[in-house]
């Protein structure tokens, strides 16, 4: 697939019914791509559709490893190939590490982390070229105290997209880290367990999914924090 072209792709977005995911799925939709709408929430998910034409839904749970093809083979069923994956998927936690509850640190590395790097496993053998965009954030460069499993899980994904790129390199396959910095999506509003520390406002949500979509199309291989405030 050429960089710039988007055209009667398919594209799976993990996370797409998140401030990010729905924003970034419309816009590829918006360039002409064919986009497989994956998440938990199928409510949630019917409702970005209905904004989509076309769109296909995949209901499906991160944390499950049994259900890490799930969104793969939704994709190829509906549109007869993969070109691109975007992972927009994300769920955060707050406070010391020692406070976490076992749960609430099982959920942040499965649904930033190793759930993911499963579909991303799943996903590869069925893609001949097109590109993977893993968002991991600020916090994959800069951890922050208090939210140090979420830090941990970026960097880890931020850690992977860099070995994909190498593995990847004579695949076609283009990897892209974006690495935005805190981003007003509510997310905080939404933490799995304890309560957010005061932030600064966040950058504009629909600015940062349009700078993504951007650095899809120029084949863009890191996005980093200071692209998103330019």
């Amino acid at each position: 697939m050429a960089a710039n072209d988007l055209s009667n792709r398919s594209i799976l977005v993990l996370g797409a019914s998140g401030a990010l995911g729905r924003r970034i799925a419309r816009l590829l939709a918006d360039a002409g791509a064919n986009v497989t709408l994956a998440g938990r929430n199928p409510v949630a998910l019917e409702e970005v559709a209905a904004s989509i034409p076309g769109a296909e839904i995949s209901v499906f749970d991160l944390r499950d490893p049994a259900q890490a093809a799930t969104p793969v083979d939704a994709a190829r069923r509906a549109f007869g190939t993969l070109d691109g994956v975007v992972n927009a998927a994300g769920v955060v936690a707050f406070g010391p590490l020692a406070d976490m509850s076992p749960g609430a640190l099982d959920d942040v590395i499965a649904v930033d982390l190793t759930g993911p790097l499963r579909v991303l496993r799943a996903a590869v053998p069925h893609m001949d070229g097109g590109f993977i965009v893993n968002l991991t954030g600020i916090v994959a460069t800069m951890p922050t105290a208090g939210m140090a499993a979420y830090s941990a899980a970026k960097a880890g994904l931020a850690a992977a997209t860099v070995a994909l790129t190498r593995e990847l390199r004579r695949s076609g396959i283009t990897v892209i880290d974006a690495q935005p910095p805190h981003t007003e999506t509510g997310l905080v509003d939404r933490a799995i367990e304890g309560e957010a520390p005061r932030l600064p406002v966040g950058v504009d949500a629909d600015a940062v999914a349009r700078r993504i979509v951007e650095g899809i199309v120029a084949g863009e291989r890191l996005i980093p924090a200071s692209a998103f405030t330019e």
